[in-house]
């Protein structure tokens, strides 16, 4: 679960990571009283889930993706600007009026950048915080490193850009510094990072201080990624996080109510959402035109697979788990209707603990309380197979049948080319 820049900033400073002074508004005049308590002097930033904002751009609903396109196609030409004529969703602004007024033009707007899609994201609300003159970047940020069993702190001097980039045209210039989860977070740790990119004596201990704070967040948070980008050092010489990334476990939400509070559903995507309001878990949208409903994650990879070797794409990615009610089937047959894309849907399903007759009737029920109006390939293998057969053939359901994984792929395939 991700959390707004704003809201990831308040739980930073919860744990003794500096930020600017600022506050998040819903109206423009909002965002003028902010401004006005800040002396005037401030940066108005969209809040959306997605990276890329300052360079994105603010359009009508209608224009989005036209906008994604000059994006992809001609970035020079069309990236937004913190001022001029291109609005980007980060603005500066030099007295409350401008504030204001800055608010106003990114309010209400969808937000489109490279990481939003063409969709692009409706901007709700804005960060008002205080200028800050920046005299260094930095990258930080800290992830969970599968490979170490570990939470990694990942470092760079190269800040203010995506670190993919970093690692793609200088990997050297990352540092990498895992953290013992049964000793956690010690001084030297940030010592050492502090000498790797550059800093000492105030600096180096604020760092340090910055650090700690951060990899308590994220560990206490359960957190899989914490990220600031930019990290900087002002002229002045303080050490704050410019910029806030956070992202939360899911499955860790229910040790944390007042994290699950944050969550926005509207930066969701509207499928997923529905997904998980009708508790159909591990439920992921993806780009292709057959649904899936497989039981086992594996089973799932290896059936998205399978299409893609038919010379098809799969329109999502659904666990449907061990089933013992056809309502969740019926409900997984829901959301995956409710995607226009979706042309024909492959349900494939070996039966262990997971019952044949059980997804046979599920599907029987979503026929009955829905309509399916796209093809439905089935490919059936395991326990209470022959009850399952037998409840098929008595419903006198219209869907086409595989024995084995490749040709359920195969018929997929062929029915959403044909649909």
């Amino acid at each position: 679960m991700k959390v707004h820049e704003y809201q990831a900033k308040a739980l930073f400073a919860q744990f003794g990571v500096e930020v600017p002074g600022g506050s998040v508004a819903a109206t423009p005049g909002e965002a003028r009283a902010i401004a006005e308590e800040l002396g005037g002097k401030v940066v108005v930033k969209a809040q959306i889930h997605a990276g890329g904002r300052g360079k994105g751009r603010l359009v009508s609903e209608g224009e989005t993706v036209a906008m994604f396109e000059r994006l992809i196609n001609d970035p020079e030409s069309n990236e937004g600007q913190v001022r001029g004529e291109r609005v980007g969703g980060v603005r500066l602004a030099s007295t409350a009026e401008e504030a204001e007024q800055e608010a106003a033009n990114i309010l209400g707007k969808h937000l489109v950048s490279i990481q939003t899609g063409p969709e692009g994201k409706f901007v709700k609300h804005v960060l008002v915080e205080e200028q800050s003159a920046v005299d260094r970047e930095f990258y930080l940020a800290i992830i969970v490193d599968g490979a170490q069993a570990a939470p990694l702190i990942m470092a760079s001097t190269e800040g203010g850009q995506e670190i993919e980039v970093v690692a793609a045209h200088d990997p050297e210039a990352i540092v990498r510094l895992p953290v013992n989860p049964a000793s956690g977070y010690e001084p030297y740790i940030g010592r050492t990072l502090a000498a790797r990119l550059g800093l000492v004596g105030e600096q180096a201990s604020a760092l340090n201080k910055l650090v700690g704070g951060l990899y308590r967040a994220a560990v206490e948070s359960d957190a899989s990624l914490a990220e600031i980008n930019p990290l900087v050092v002002t002229e002045e010489g303080r050490v704050l996080a410019l910029d806030a990334k956070f992202t939360v476990d899911d499955n860790a939400l229910f040790r944390h109510q007042d994290l699950a509070d944050l969550r926005d559903k509207d930066e969701e995507d509207r499928l997923e959402v529905l997904a998980d309001d009708l508790g159909v878990a591990n439920f992921i949208k993806l780009d292709g035109n057959i649904g899936c409903i497989v039981n086992g994650a594996g089973l799932a990879m290896a059936t998205m697979d399978s299409i893609k070797f038919a010379g098809g794409e799969p329109a999502n990615f659904l666990d449907i788990g061990t089933v013992n009610d056809p309502a969740r089937v019926v409900n997984a047959i829901r959301v995956i209707s409710e995607d226009p894309s979706v042309k024909a849907i492959l349900v494939n399903i070996f039966g262990g603990m997971a019952r044949v007759d059980i997804i046979a009737q599920g599907v029987i029920n979503a026929e009955k309380e829905l309509g399916l109006d796209v093809p439905v390939v089935m490919r059936l293998v395991g326990t209470n197979l022959a009850e399952g057969e037998q409840l098929l053939s008595e419903a006198g359901l219209d869907v086409i049948r595989a024995e084995s994984l490749g040709e359920a792929a195969e018929k997929a395939v062929a029915a959403a080319g044909a649909a």
